[in-house]
């Protein structure tokens, strides 16, 4: 037979919900960062091609 289970607690449901906020922020700053060292040029990991003009 099947029984409810027991309510988790709100700080318990805050904490992990930072957690999670948390790691989401991490993953953007690295994005940010990322595409600021490919905008200007200093990127040691991707190699963008650059147009000439004439």
């Amino acid at each position: 037979m099947a029984v409810p289970k027991k309510r988790t607690s709100i700080s318990k449901k805050r904490i992990r919900k930072n957690i999670w906020k948390r790691e989401g922020y991490w993953v953007a700053l690295k994005a940010f960062s990322l595409s600021k060292s490919l905008s200007t040029g200093n990127s040691k990991k991707f190699f963008v091609q650059q147009e000439i003009n004439k």
